[in-house]
């Protein structure tokens, strides 16, 4: 076996071995992103299964994806795939999954540096075989910025603890995030549009009653259509039903059970439901959870989907242990029973009965559901150029300049009742220009001076395209998820068509503050209001109707 120090600090060709399952694979972005940013020049390849290959489609964690199709597992496909992967010259392997299968294709394409768990007697295959027993006494105890309840036996320790063990990569950074590429956010929006009998501000819960696992991870259908009832009833919602092709007859279970008369002067009841079961690609099924104001699901691999789109979820758990998969991340609800037989991590309920799913009623899910909706409006706000002067690289409070008309004009936002955020881009951090340090400082002044509820920046590099970075909409969405903001009754104020551009990914309203002659006509068409200065810009959006 060769040692940790024999092995290269600086590799350039790196081949990560994926896992197979939706979920797991979500729950291993961070590890990736880990080893992206230990080796940030390196040429990084994913080996992985075609049908989670979607997970991971954008990443600028990953340089490579190559398909391990089901046509390689023979022994015939094994060489094959091992040559193709010999010629790539690959000169270290990380294998996120476990199986014999990773080790021997890493072995047979002659790759010299094989790093995985000890796990399927493929210890002689791998130059540094981890052992399993240093998860559970790993000193690596990785909290989540936005939830401080994440035990140290989660499964994403279990891969950031590999890349601890073998390579001393360490890692605070938890947080799984899936890139969605505009197009595929604006077909999951118009899809949304033109189904819904109601306008796409009216509130969209997401259903996901299947788990490809088996039985005893599934909710009974009758209490979905339960909570289906109430959804529309209730909460005046729409309800998107999603699942993969062989779950179409749970589905099929729930929708026929809903027989409702129609609202009184309204639509009938189906034109409140969507039903996509069988009938999205996993990039689609990302783009239209994030959609979702809310998602209801078992454990399974869509629940892991939203958590990582920061989409408010409710968890329901019943053979399973939350405190190992468990969604990630903030306003994230479990419901689960503890029963002297659960969690008993089995396909289907040893002693035949699935109490810990028949425990959990629909008033536990429904009443969840009210508590982790989004209620709050809040007027997101561009930082430099928009509320102070652009300095070009701030980084110092001399040269910190409030602009005229912020302070009355925030002020009367507050009174209206909206959250005051700020999104802001802070490239100068990468660049080197700007400490880090004095961007929170600054941030947290104008929190005081201005009121204004919380501040999100991004501080890579525009070349970095990092998930966070405006006109993304990530920090838009934590914000939703930490300040419990409704998207869709919000708006963001920017000087720049990226602003806008944020806000319509997020699905709020972009307001864009003119600059003379440098407005465009295609800047315009991004934002949903042009504003000569700020003040034009609060006094639209209080003349806006609810």
């Amino acid at each position: 076996m060769t040692e940790p120090s024999k092995i290269s600090a600086e590799p350039n060709n790196i081949l990560i071995r994926g896992v197979n399952w939706i979920g797991d694979a979500v729950l291993t972005l961070p590890a990736v992103r880990a080893i992206r940013k230990a080796y940030p020049d390196a040429h990084i390849s994913l080996l992985v299964k075609p049908w989670v290959s979607g997970i991971f489609e954008g990443s600028p964690d990953i340089n490579e994806i190559i398909l391990y199709e089901d046509r390689l597992n023979t022994i015939a496909g094994k060489l094959k795939l091992a040559k193709i992967l010999r010629a790539k010259k690959f000169d270290m392997a990380i294998l996120l999954q476990n199986a014999f299968d990773a080790a021997l294709i890493a072995w047979l394409s002659g790759i010299p540096a094989r790093i995985g768990y000890d796990t399927d007697c493929r210890s002689l295959l791998l130059t540094k075989a981890v052992p399993v027993k240093t998860v559970k006494s790993s000193e690596l105890k990785v909290t989540s910025e936005y939830d401080k309840k994440i035990t140290p036996q989660h499964q994403v320790y279990y891969y950031l603890n590999l890349l601890k063990e073998a390579l001393n990569i360490t890692s605070y950074d938890i947080e799984p995030s899936i890139y969605l590429k505009k197009d595929e956010v604006h077909e999951a929006r118009n899809l949304l549009n033109s189904s819904f009998i109601l306008h796409l501000s009216s509130l969209i819960v997401g259903l996901n009653p299947g788990a490809a696992y088996g039985s005893a991870k599934r909710w009974m259908p009758e209490k979905f259509a339960g909570l289906i009832r109430r959804i529309i009833d209730e909460l005046n919602g729409n309800v998107i039903l999603f699942g993969s092709q062989s779950e179409s007859a749970i589905v099929q279970e729930i929708t026929s059970s809903i027989t409702l008369p129609p609202r009184r002067g309204g639509p009938g009841w189906g034109g409140r439901i969507l039903n996509l079961t069988g009938k999205t690609s996993l990039r689609q099924l990302a783009a239209l959870i994030s959609e979702c104001d809310a998602f209801i699901t078992n454990d399974s691999g869509p629940m892991h989907i939203a958590s990582a789109m920061s989409v408010p979820l409710i968890a329901i758990f019943g053979s399973t242990d939350p405190d190992a998969t468990g969604p990630l991340g903030a306003r994230h609800k479990v419901i689960s029973k503890q029963l002297s037989c659960s969690p008993c991590l089995k396909r289907k309920c040893p002693e035949e009965h699935l109490n810990c799913m028949e425990a959990i009623n629909v008033d536990d899910v429904f009443n969840a559901l009210t508590e982790i909706l989004p209620k709050e409006r809040a007027v997101f706000l561009d930082r430099d150029g928009t509320i102070i002067e652009d300095a070009t690289y701030l980084n110092s409070f001399d040269r910190l300049k409030i602009l005229p008309d912020i302070p009355e004009s925030l002020m009367k936002l507050k009174s209206a009742g909206f959250k005051l955020i700020g999104i802001t881009n802070q490239s100068g951090i990468a660049r080197g220009i700007v400490s880090e340090q004095f961007v929170k400082e600054a941030n947290a002044y104008l929190q005081k001076t201005l009121g204004i509820d919380a501040f999100y920046y991004c501080p890579h590099h525009p070349d970095d395209n990092c998930v966070c970075r405006k006109p993304e909409p990530m920090l838009l969405r934590k914000a939703r998820t930490e300040h419990g903001v409704n998207l869709k009754a919000s708006y963001m104020i920017g000087d720049k068509p990226l602003d806008a551009l944020a806000a319509r990914q997020a699905g709020a309203k972009g307001i864009l503050l003119l600059k003379g002659s440098n407005t465009t006509t295609q800047d315009k068409e991004i934002a949903d209001f042009i504003a000569k200065d700020f003040k034009e810009a609060v006094k639209w959006i209080l003349e806006q109707k609810d």
